[in-house]
């Protein structure tokens, strides 16, 4: 077919060119596939994750933001803690310079302790809910640090308040450092870039917080002027100041205030108590010249003041309240929007991932399922065919070519169908082949056929002129050409099996195994050299005796053949368990390791006929002899030559048939396509390898002006080789008894003794007798009977009236046919044998495997 090399027959594929990982074109397709997939995944991935990354921390950043917002409660708390102790401290030192007597140190201790003690409260608060912040960023935690180490400053400088020995200056600096360092902290929240609304929240809670803190300051100064009854010298300066700095705050925070917390700003103004602590704290504005400013009440002073204060803290609640809510808001949105883009991302990505999966995985399997296709095509499917076609000897059937395992119609699908057609296409090819071949092997079994007839008539020719020949040299050369004719049917035998076709020889009955190799003995050129030692009395099974004998016939030739001429061939028979073991010795040639293993594996596998086959034809027989019938032979190397081991199975060996009674009937064989059958007794192997001890061996003739001795067949009780009758009655006494002619031993000689030539048959090379072709001879003068029985009526001898049975003085007269009739009969058996063959079907049906199903 031209395919390549084929797996079944043994032939070495190519080896593969070893995968390398570096090379792109020597990944897999799953790599390649996962290649594909991974890179843009991960490349997502990356990108993906840095835009993640920004959002998390714009998240953080917010959580964190909305933290420290939210801390603003309490700091805004502590403040204003923090003010109201440090507005009355104010008070309470100046009293106590005017008239410091114990009794008002006392009173002044007594009404700064709630003071204190609120102060502490509100920080310890700040404290706690500052706690989660320990990891918030530098810059809140350095102003954090600040605040606290400015309000242990207020604690220390407590103690100083009730002996007065520190200036109110050096107390109310501690304060006002403590309250600043707590607005700071309360500014400290940054939402980052880009969150302007929020920098904005921030800020209207830290103006107003301011607002009240420089209110607060107004109140102190004030407070502690009324308590002293007088102003010093620089109180109207700082008073001019905070009132100042309290407008400036007081228009930052509306400039960055909402609409809402301007009106809520405005209404606080203008409520009553609001007020009232205003217009008291108009009268202490300087007046024109050199007029002082008023001093106020203290008890009215701080009760109202107190009032104006806590509006203003009211108001700063509210305002930190929507500063919190806002942040919140915010930091909840961007957590909510971070989520959205993180889930977003993992949906996109999965999804990605899913559908890259799902369409590589479809790739993957059909490229998997194509190339499992491909190499059940290539090591399976199309060798079996091409095994079930080399069996020439049926009609060949419809070989179904299995569909595409792939059923898309993309790429891979495509290829599958390629694949699938040239599967076909293959197919196609060896079919053809196969009717080629056996158009050529039905030419091989025709020629076979002619040349076989031709071979048997030459054969009966030989016959004829090696009785009427007396001349001992002519009658070797008669003999040599008789055993070169029985050669060449030997080789139509070949042809017949290089054909695939079975021998037309067979017999019914099993047959010795001794006369099976005195019978392949008699079939070779130089059958003088074999010697047979028969160690078992087997017999053979009749269906397998024409292969194996002629088996051991090309293993005897190429015995004889590739060694000396001047050496012997044995031949020894052994049991081997329930079979035989048939070893061919001979002291030849030998053969090369190499050359020895080949012939084994030839004789292991049998070959498919080729060229091969005709150059080494004995080889090719042997093997596929021995594989028709079970037969193992194998090839060893002896001591000087080739050790031929033959093991017969027990299936082809059979029980002794039992003896006929009465005289052995003449063997029957037939040559042609009906059954043979072969009667007769057989001889004991001893016998047989007695008579075969006396062959000579090659060289030897009979000497000049007489006969040649030849040995006694145990098994027709004649010298080897003579056709003359051994059981015909002797001629008359006065006839002088001719000495027997010799003839070379054949087969049938040995398989099928003769017994009787002249009485004809269709086991005899004189052709069937009279009866036998439709002419009934006339019947006996005298007939012959075995006396008579009880009632007085002749008994019947068997087979007493066949014209075999005539007597001595009776020549045996041989009625030749008519050459026109025996012309027409076989003009009509061409005739049917051609119309048979017409009628025959194209179709070669393949063998049926062991369960009886058609392969």
């Amino acid at each position: 077919m031209g395919a390549g090399p084929d797996p079944v027959r043994g032939a070495a594929p190519q080896p593969h060119r070893r995968r390398s990982g570096f090379r792109l074109r020597d990944w897999r397709m799953g790599t390649k596939l996962a290649t594909v997939l991974v890179i843009p995944s991960l490349a997502f991935l990356v990108l993906a994750g840095i835009q993640t990354r920004g959002l998390v921390g714009q998240t953080t950043t917010l959580s964190a933001f909305a933290e420290q917002v939210g801390i603003g409660r309490q700091i805004s708390t502590a403040v204003d803690r923090l003010q109201h102790e440090r507005d009355r401290t104010a008070g309470e030192l100046a009293a106590l310079r005017r008239a410091g007597t114990g009794a008002d140190r006392d009173a002044a201790v007594a009404a700064l302790r709630p003071l204190q003690e609120a102060t502490d409260r509100a920080v310890a608060e700040l404290r706690d809910a500052a706690a989660p912040l320990a990891d918030a960023d530098a810059a809140w935690r350095v102003s954090y640090s600040e605040a606290l180490e400015a309000y242990d400053q207020v604690v220390n400088i407590r103690a100083a308040v009730a002996p007065a020995v520190l200036s109110s200056d050096t107390v109310l600096s501690n304060y006002h450092r403590s309250v600043a360092a707590l607005l700071n902290l309360l500014a400290e929240p940054t939402p980052g870039s880009g969150r302007q609304e929020l920098t904005e929240a921030v800020l209207r809670y830290v103006q107003i917080s301011r607002v009240k803190e420089l209110s607060s300051r107004i109140r102190a100064e004030l407070y502690a002027a009324a308590r002293s009854g007088r102003y010093e010298a620089d109180d109207p300066v700082t008073l001019s100041d905070l009132r100042a700095q309290q407008l400036t705050a007081l228009g930052a925070f509306r400039v960055a205030a909402t609409a809402d917390q301007i009106r809520r700003y405005d209404r606080t103004s203008v409520d009553p108590a609001f007020v009232a602590a205003t217009r008291m704290e108009e009268r202490t504005l300087p007046g024109g010249g050199d007029a002082k400013p008023a001093l106020l009440d203290a008890t009215q002073w701080w009760a109202a003041s107190e009032q104006r204060q806590e509006l203003f803290r009211q108001l700063e609640s509210d305002i930190v309240a929507d500063a919190v809510r806002q942040a919140d808001d915010a930091s909840a949105r961007q957590l909510r929007d971070t989520l959205l883009v993180a889930g977003a991302i993992a949906t996109v990505l999965l999804s990605a991932v899913l559908i890259s999966l799902l369409v590589g995985r479809s790739v993957a399997r059909g490229m998997r399922q194509l190339r499992g296709q491909a190499l059940r095509i290539a090591q399976v499917d199309l060798p079996l065919t091409l095994q079930r076609l080399r069996t020439v000897d049926r009609p060949i059937g419809t070989i179904d070519v299995p569909p595409a395992v792939i059923d898309s119609q993309d790429e891979i699908g495509e290829l599958a169908e390629a694949f699938v057609a040239v599967h076909r296409s293959a197919v196609d090819v060896a079919v053809e082949q196969a009717m080629m071949r056996r158009n050529v092997n039905a030419m091989f079994v025709n020629l076979a056929r002619r040349s076989q007839v031709l071979v048997e008539r030459q054969l009966e020719l030989l016959d004829d002129l090696e009785r009427e020949e007396s001349d001992p040299d002519q009658l070797e050369n008669l003999f040599k050409l008789d055993h070169l004719a029985a050669r060449m049917r030997r080789n139509d035998e070949s042809l017949l099996v290089l054909a695939g076709t079975e021998s037309t020889r067979r017999w019914n009955r099993p047959v010795g195994l001794g006369a099976v190799l005195l019978a392949a003995s008699a079939e070779i050129e130089q059958y003088q050299r074999v010697r047979h030692e028969n160690r078992t009395d087997l017999h053979v099974v009749g269906h397998a005796v024409g292969d194996l004998v002629h088996l051991f016939a090309e293993l005897l030739e190429n015995a004889t053949a590739f060694s000396r001429p001047d050496t012997a061939v044995r031949v020894v028979v052994e049991p081997d368990g329930r079979g035989a073991l048939v070893q061919i010795v001979d002291e030849g040639l030998g053969m090369s390791p190499s050359a020895l293993a080949e012939a084994n594996a030839v004789l292991a596998e049998p070959p498919a006929a080729d060229v091969s086959a005709s150059e080494r034809m004995g080889l090719f027989v042997v093997s596929h002899l021995s594989a028709r019938h079970g037969v193992r032979v194998r090839l060893s190397a002896g001591r000087e030559g080739l050790v031929a081991r033959v093991r017969i199975p027990v299936e082809l060996l059979a029980e002794a048939p039992a003896p006929e009674a009465g005289q052995p009937a003449p063997g029957r064989l037939v040559r042609g396509p009906e059954p043979q059958m072969l009667t007769g007794p057989v001889a004991a192997s001893g016998a047989l390898a007695a008579a075969t001890a006396e062959l000579p061996v090659a060289g030897w003739r009979p000497a000049p002006g007489r006969p040649a001795a030849l040995p006694v067949s145990p098994l027709t009780g004649r010298p080897l080789g003579d056709g003359t009758d051994a059981a015909a009655t002797p001629p008359p006494a006065a006839a002088p008894v001719p000495a027997p002619r010799p003839r070379p031993g054949r087969a049938e000689d040995v398989l099928t003794p003769d017994a009787g030539a002249a009485a004809g048959g269709w086991f005899s090379r004189q052709g069937p007798a009279s009866s036998a072709l439709g002419v009934t001879p006339a019947p006996a003068a005298t007939p012959v009977t075995g006396g008579t029985n009880e009632r007085g009526l002749p008994v019947r001898v068997p087979m007493a009236q066949l014209t075999s049975a005539a007597p001595a003085d009776r020549p045996v007269v041989r009625h030749e046919p008519d050459p026109e009739a025996v012309g027409g009969m076989l003009s009509r058996l061409y005739s049917g044998v051609r119309r048979a063959e017409a009628e025959e079907t194209t179709e070669m049906y393949l063998p049926r495997d062991e369960g009886g199903r058609r392969q």
